[in-house]
């Protein structure tokens, strides 16, 4: 009897190494008509994973020549403080893009916050301006996780053009703007689009209809095997953490997709962690450094 064939793995970050050294060569350019990236990263609260991820874009700002500029609040910061941190930073002509780590603190509104960066300065895609720009097809900032799954079909050789793409998730930061970018007449795009959520029946029928599965839920390892058809290609956002005694921690991240199964099913899959997530890094740094080679009247074949 023949071994089942499991699927391929989509390194994530085999590819955002590949992007990033990329850069390093646009950062080196900028660099020498003396222009150094800069990136504003703001923290405010101490919640544990924003801790980790805010940690871990400031190391990749270092190991690829972008500028961080670090700026810690406490949980209780008032909103004005804030508004009144970005309005400074969209002044400063070192800071390039502006980052505001999220969850925000219950008591700032994330909207306003949000709003107040200017769209130019909006390297994680999330200002209106933005956000219709990116709808329209218009050149602009893309959200940096969904921009992170299409250059991961891309530079994986799964061409979206004329696939039936499910999205399991309408968030404003993946489910909706992923969507947008797929549909779109440009290379990398060209997709037919379906979007599952919460109130959508019978998911599995949509899912199993899918060329290319997205899950964006943010539920541990809610598509299971019975909901994927064979020679998918699947790309899982999630990420969780859950209780395995198993570990020292006690616990141990998965995504939203039950990867051992599906991955029996599936033509290639991303892993959790190690798939979607130093994308989502790779295409904030790519963000910064376009924004940079805009605010200086410098060109890159990368924007």
């Amino acid at each position: 009897m023949k071994p089942k064939k499991t699927a391929k793995i989509i390194d994530g970050k085999k590819i955002s190494a590949a992007i990033l050294a990329d850069l390093r060569r646009d950062i080196a350019m900028l660099r020498d008509k003396g222009v150094t990236p800069g990136l504003a990263v703001v923290l405010a609260g101490a919640d544990p994973a924003s801790e980790v991820y805010v940690k871990a874009k400031r190391r990749t700002c270092a190991e690829i020549g972008v500028e961080s500029f670090s700026h810690d609040l406490p949980e209780n910061c008032t909103e004005k403080r804030l508004l009144k941190l970005i309005d400074k930073l969209n002044g400063d002509s070192r800071v390039h893009g502006i980052l505001v780590q999220l969850p925000l603190p219950r008591h700032i509104s994330e909207k306003r916050v949000l709003e107040a960066i200017l769209p130019e300065k909006d390297v994680d895609g999330f200002h209106p301006v933005n956000v219709g720009r990116l709808l329209n097809g218009e050149e602009c900032f893309a959200s940096c996780t969904p921009a992170g799954c299409q250059a991961l079909l891309q530079r994986s050789g799964y061409d979206p053009a004329g696939k039936h793409v499910v999205i399991v998730g309408r968030s404003n930061i993946v489910g909706k703007p992923l969507a947008a970018l797929l549909i779109q007449k440009a290379a990398g795009a060209n997709a037919t689009v379906t979007i599952c959520h919460s109130r959508t029946r019978n998911i599995g029928k949509f899912t199993r209809e899918a060329d290319i599965l997205v899950a964006a839920m943010g539920v541990p390892e809610f598509i299971k095997p019975r909901m994927v058809r064979k020679g998918a290609i699947v790309i899982d956002v999630g990420v969780n953490r859950i209780p395995d005694q198993t570990r020292k921690s006690g616990t141990r991240l998965v995504g939203d997709v039950a990867f051992a199964g599906v991955a029996k099913k599936a033509r290639a899959i991303t892993p959790v962690p190690g798939g979607v997530g130093p994308m989502t890094i790779a295409m904030l740094m790519s963000n910064t450094v376009k924004a940079a080679c805009r605010a200086s009247g410098n060109a890159s074949k990368r924007t």
